[in-house]
């Protein structure tokens, strides 16, 4: 299972994927499941618990009682995962997309885009302007 999250292809998705997501996050992600995404993600264990508005030291809990993600964190987890793939895929690999993630940007109001990935509208404005950025819209 978390091989196949870690690989998700945001514009591939059908809609069996869909309900496989749907059903992962009913379910909840494991700890172990999240670890693997987080390691290959460019993100710290602070901004991950930035994102997913939980301490650090709650992350340290779910670790050491290998917990699940209830389903509202899982959901972020998969909505932060898919969009980080779908910016590796636009932008042709990850060095580039993790750049872009840290720089300053004036299409996205002055700020580095991966501060916006802390609600469910900003990574939708990120998915937006990936969109833009891979049709050659650039605003």
């Amino acid at each position: 299972m978390a091989h196949a999250l870690t690989t998700l292809n945001y514009s591939l998705i059908d809609d069996r994927d869909i309900f496989m997501l749907i059903s992962t996050v009913r379910e909840g992600i494991k700890y172990a499941s999240f670890q693997t995404i987080a390691d290959k993600s460019p993100f710290s264990l602070t901004e991950w618990s930035n994102y997913l508005h939980l301490s650090e030291r709650t992350f340290q809990r779910y670790k050491k009682e290998k917990r699940t993600f209830d389903p509202l964190h899982s959901e972020k987890i998969l909505e932060i995962t898919l969009v980080y793939n779908k910016g590796v895929e636009v932008f042709g690999d990850q060095a580039n997309f993790d750049a872009w993630l840290e720089a300053k940007n004036i299409a996205l109001g002055g700020i580095k885009p991966k501060e916006l990935l802390d609600s469910t509208f900003g990574i939708g404005m990120l998915r937006d302007e990936l969109t833009r950025i891979e049709h050659g819209v650039l605003a």
